[in-house]
């Protein structure tokens, strides 16, 4: 019948919709890789299988307290759009030059399939595809469900079982969606180079346009890209972009062929450039405009159960879940913090300023701020971790918080019954009488008698609550601490949610008072919220809402408890109101509303911070090294263009943090501190000495 090696293909189609797409083949004369198509299909049956369609990844969108767009995640940069969304002459390219009967056959078109089987049977092996685009449409879904190397080699694999398979899912499909869905899947899932996943991404990647506004000449380069992506990305080189080019016009010219386009308007679109633009695609911390904030953010989710019960779930889930996320930062508060930070703290300078506020009652974290810009270009000074959070989210060990920890001693003494004219006399050196002068919270004797506490520029003498706390005296605070109890000012801090920034455990030593662990803005501003509150201890929260690729709304409400006596509360916020007016800020000076806060200096200025609040608002504001706050310390060093002997925790933190409160709070109504419940805490203790009015009380302050 015919010469020996003549290939003779004999191919009959019955009805897709009756589930046979081949009711015979007769092969003559065939071995090889043939021969096993023809076995494969001899032992295949060619029924339609449902396919699996895992959402393809998509971008997951964080934005401010009032909905705008502050950073994106993704593993693939795709952005889905309805069938609607796409420009008609994109659908008509694409279907042009990758399967121009798309709308007339079934899950494959059977000219098309014998065309190829007959080269392929002729090359010995599979050289020509023949897909239909719902063909297509199910291979990306498999390359991208498939979770291994082996799966992903097997969605790609040229074999005649691979293409079995895609025949059976076809089938499958073609059944489950119309025509007009299918094409929309695949529009949304196809990669077209470039790094855009989808029509929509392509469209704003290349030509900064969304998928509804592609010209021709712009749609015909899209379409022409699928075929082979990687060989014609316009964002390598200029090799790439003439492929590009020159696949452009081969879809211009098929389309002028099939009679969509006029032979005129395919010359005049041919004759335009390429155009690409390489519009940046957003996403990523190193593009936010709140770098430290989106840093935050993507730790609250990969650290976070809910959104999957492993890492790798957690990571998938943030970078092609399609998440919208809702978060508390609030743009003008942000703005007012930035500001503040560049007018003291230049991004060149060797210390770095970090600040968070915080929202007292919710734990709401309204701003995070830094002098230097995230990412890991060192000619740019830019740091690469978060500057202004924990180890947990992105951060690193921080800086020693000084003095502001001695508002724990000054609540655990009032906790203990103290007055506010209570005092003692304080030293100009304290050294603990014995070892067993301070128990930690495990019962050990940690006193430590060859030590000796000083009070830098500060004065010794008699020192009430307020006035010793105003001053900042070193001495005070080591025997209020004494007598209040190490342990009990611990756990007074563990209550307000203070951990070290490096997550080991609190170093409790005797000098605790004096800020000896390292912490960072976030945590600081937390406590010092909650104080603010009332006593209402909020977790850092900053995460409000978070909205699924299927609109379903998930809303995360503040993690609250009671922590302290809200008269407690009331009497240390009197206290350190007074710090701002008679204390270490004096010089400072208020925000004009009710305010009150703690300078924070530590030993031989290795940092300096300030903590403080209003009824509305916290805020930390820290100042050290990166390089090593013990190493480099804060003398003799010239920061945001001036000069200083020394940086104490009035003279760059304390105005930070008065400029940004002042522009944060523009706007808001003032609110008043609650009274204190005189009859508990005025006065003093029966048989305690009052203040003398001897130059014994000079309250000099500390730095």
């Amino acid at each position: 019948m015919a010469r020996r090696g003549t290939k003779i293909v004999r191919l009959t189609a019955a009805g897709v919709a009756a589930g046979v797409l081949m009711a015979g083949i007769a092969v003559p004369a065939v071995g090889g890789a043939a021969l096993g198509f023809v076995s494969a299909v001899g032992e295949a049956e060619l029924k339609p299988v449902a396919l699996v369609e895992p959402p393809p990844a998509e971008v997951t969108i964080v934005q401010d307290a009032k909905g705008g767009e502050i950073a994106r995640f993704y593993e693939e940069y795709r952005e889905i759009v309805g069938f609607d969304q796409i420009a008609e002459v994109m659908k008509t390219a694409i279907i042009s030059i990758e399967d121009y009967r798309f709308y007339e056959h079934g899950a494959i078109d059977i000219e098309g399939t014998v065309r190829a089987l007959a080269k392929n049977l002729r090359a010995g092996k599979v050289s020509q595809g023949g897909s239909s685009i719902t063909q297509q449409y199910v291979k990306q879904v498999l390359l991208n469900s498939a979770d291994t190397d082996a799966e992903r080699n097997a969605a790609l694999a040229a074999s005649y079982a691979r293409k079995l398979n895609e025949l059976r899912y076809a089938m499958g499909v073609e059944e489950k969606y119309t025509k007009d869905q299918i094409l929309e899947k695949y529009l949304n899932i196809a990669y077209f180079g470039a790094g855009a996943y989808g029509v929509e991404a392509a469209a704003k990647r290349f030509f900064g346009v969304k998928a509804s506004r592609l010209t021709l000449p712009q749609a015909a380069t899209l379409a022409g890209a699928v075929q082979d992506p990687n060989a014609t990305d316009p964002n390598i080189d200029r090799k790439h972009r003439d492929r590009l080019l020159n696949r452009r016009n081969v879809v211009l010219n098929r389309m002028a062929e099939l009679g969509k386009i006029t032979p005129v308007e395919a010359a005049a679109a041919k004759a335009t450039k390429l155009g690409y633009k390489g519009t940046k695609l957003p996403g990523g911390c190193d593009s936010s405009k709140y770098p430290y904030f989106c840093l935050y953010i993507r730790q609250e989710i990969l650290n976070n159960p809910d959104f999957g019960k492993t890492a790798a779930a957690r990571l998938a889930m943030l970078n092609r879940g399609g998440l919208t996320i809702r978060t508390t930062i609030d743009p003008a508060m942000q703005r007012a913090a930035d500001r503040a930070i560049r007018k003291y703290v230049y991004a060149s300078d060797d210390a770095v300023a970090a600040e968070a506020l915080v929202q007292p009652g919710t734990g709401a974290i309204k701003a995070m701020a830094a002098s230097r810009p995230y990412g890991v270009d060192r000619a740019r000074n830019e740091i690469s971790y978060n500057l202004v959070a924990d180890a947990v989210h992105g951060g690193g060990a921080g800086f020693q918080a000084g003095s502001t920890f001695k508002t724990f001693t000054l609540i655990s003494a009032l906790k203990n019954g103290m007055k506010l004219d209570d005092g003692l006399s304080a030293g100009a050196g304290y050294r603990a009488p014995a070892y067993s002068t301070f128990k930690n919270c495990k019962g050990e004797n940690i006193g430590d008698p060859t030590h000796t506490v000083t009070n830098d520029e500060g004065s010794p003498g008699w020192k009430t609550l307020r006035t010793g706390t105003w001053a900042s005296v070193n001495t005070f605070f080591m025997e209020l601490e004494r007598r209040a109890g190490l342990c009990e000012t611990v756990t007074t801090a563990k209550s307000l949610g203070i951990r070290r920034s490096d997550g080991r455990k609190l170093q409790e030593y005797e000098t605790f008072t004096l800020g000896i662990n390292e912490m960072d803005p976030v945590t600081v501003a937390t406590a010092y919220a909650a104080i603010a509150a009332r006593g209402k201890y909020c977790a850092p929260t900053a995460i409000t809402r978070v909205t699924d690729r299927d609109g379903k709304a998930t809303r995360y409400r503040p993690k609250c408890r009671q922590a302290l006596d809200p008269a407690i509360a009331d009497a240390t916020a009197d206290v350190l109101s007074g710090v701002l007016t008679k204390g270490t800020m004096r010089d400072v000076g208020g925000i004009g509303r009710d305010a009150a806060g703690k300078t924070g200096t530590t030993d031989d200025y290795a940092s300096a911070w300030f903590a403080g609040f209003t009824p509305d608002l916290a805020a930390a504001v820290s100042i050290g090294d990166p390089r090593g706050s013990q190493k480099h310390k804060l003398t003799g060093v010239t920061i945001g263009g001036r000069y200083y002997g020394a940086v104490a925790g009035a003279t760059l933190p304390g105005p930070i943090w008065k400029d940004t409160m002042i522009g944060a709070l523009a706007g808001v109504p003032p609110t008043s501190f609650s009274p204190i419940d005189t009859a508990r805490f005025e006065g003093c203790s029966e048989g305690c000495r009052t203040a003398p009015t001897t130059a014994e009380d000079d309250s000099t302050p500390d730095p």
